[in-house]
């Protein structure tokens, strides 16, 4: 049992959508149980000897086991079953011999993944009919038999088709978060690619040309050349130093705009997150160290995780970041990740330790100097 909710737990926003529609789909789809109710009345009444009664339910168990297939094949984008299909088909033709229309809409809801719409319109109005002919013949028409067939043929039939649809718009929404994702971080190194283009183009046109220009003097003039290459010199020592701005102004990151984004970002994946900053007091150094930190849990509690809660505190320059989502031992942080963070902050006369705590938790801490 811990184990199923510890799996329950750790699955991704996703994968709970997905049990979610299979296990609607499911009650739907286990609407023929009714068949043995009516079993039961018939061999009760008399109108089914239980040999029959028997061979029916067997028969009906069968194709309530193999009903549940299907759907599930189809949301994992597998191919079509055709074998399951194929003999709850025959199935359904043994138990209209008896006759029992209970897996009729259902098997038309299995269809109902695998081929068009127009097809499976054609053989649920094409059902309807026979099967009410077939009991008109025998015993006239029965206006409640047509109602309830039809009824439920709809429920069937409407529910996968629904469900079906919703499981592809949150697998485009799910893919939408991860490509505005990558979107982001590509518009923020174009722009960081292009205030590099405008600054280094002009300067090193600049430097061309005067490099040219001297090339041309030092024939004629050494001393005009040399003066050319001085020239050279401060236009380099200018562009390096305009690099040099642009980069630090680069990394300097705002921190309450990272935790602002932190927190729409871990919401918009199911997290509850907590917030309780008090950044006014803050050295820009500070405030650009601790974003880094708080941006690098964040991807941690993403990646590595399956947290429902997050917790992110910040007094006196200690922040601590906390969730809910780790189970087990904690493999070593990767170099390029909160070990390269742990340096940074060393760096700067601080300390960094990230570990689980004795009351489930993970908990994230920076300090570093006010």
């Amino acid at each position: 049992m811990r184990g199923l909710l510890g799996r329950v737990r750790r699955a991704s926003k996703l994968d709970k959508v997905r049990w979610l529609i299979i296990g609607s789909t499911d009650i739907v789809l286990l609407l023929p149980l009714f068949g043995y109710v009516d079993l039961v009345v018939r061999w009760q009444t008399g109108i089914l000897p239980w040999p029959l009664g028997v061979a029916a339910a067997v028969l009906l168990l069968v194709f309530n086991v193999l009903s549940t297939r299907p759907f599930a094949i189809a949301i994992r984008g597998g191919k079509r079953p055709t074998a399951i299909l194929a003999v709850t088909g025959v199935i359904v033709v043994l138990l209209s011999v008896f006759p029992l229309f209970w897996t009729i809409p259902t098997w038309l809801a299995l269809m109902t993944a695998f081929v068009s719409k127009r097809i499976v319109i054609a053989l649920s109005v094409a059902s309807i009919v026979v099967i009410n002919l077939y009991i008109t013949l025998f015993s006239g028409f029965v206006l409640v038999v047509l109602l309830i067939q039809t009824l439920y043929t709809v429920i069937c039939v409407g529910a996968v088709w629904a469900n079906l649809r919703l499981w592809q718009l949150a697998k485009e929404a799910h893919e939408g978060q991860e490509a505005l994702a990558r979107l982001a971080v590509s518009e923020e190194r174009l722009r960081f690619a292009r205030d590099l283009n405008d600054l280094l183009g002009q300067s090193l046109t600049d430097v061309a040309a005067r490099a040219a220009h001297a090339e041309q003097a030092l024939r004629a003039d050494p001393g005009a050349a040399a003066a050319e290459m001085f020239e050279v010199r401060d236009l380099a020592r200018q562009s390096l130093r305009e690099v040099r701005t642009v980069v630090q102004n680069y990394r300097a990151i705002d921190l309450d705009e990272v935790l602002a984004s932190v927190r729409a970002v871990l919401e918009a994946a199911d997290v509850r997150c907590t917030v309780r900053a008090d950044t006014a007091s803050l050295t820009p150094e500070t405030r650009t160290l601790l974003a880094t930190v708080v941006r690098e849990g964040a991807t941690n509690v993403l990646k590595h995780s399956r947290a429902e809660r997050c917790t992110i505190t910040i007094e006196d320059g200690v922040l601590e970041m906390s969730n809910d989502g780790v189970s087990g031992p904690v493999g070593e942080h990767a170099p390029n990740g909160l070990a390269g963070l742990a340096e940074r902050v060393r760096a700067a006369g601080g300390t960094l330790q990230a570990e689980p705590t004795r009351e489930g938790r993970y908990l994230l801490r920076a300090a570093v100097p006010a």
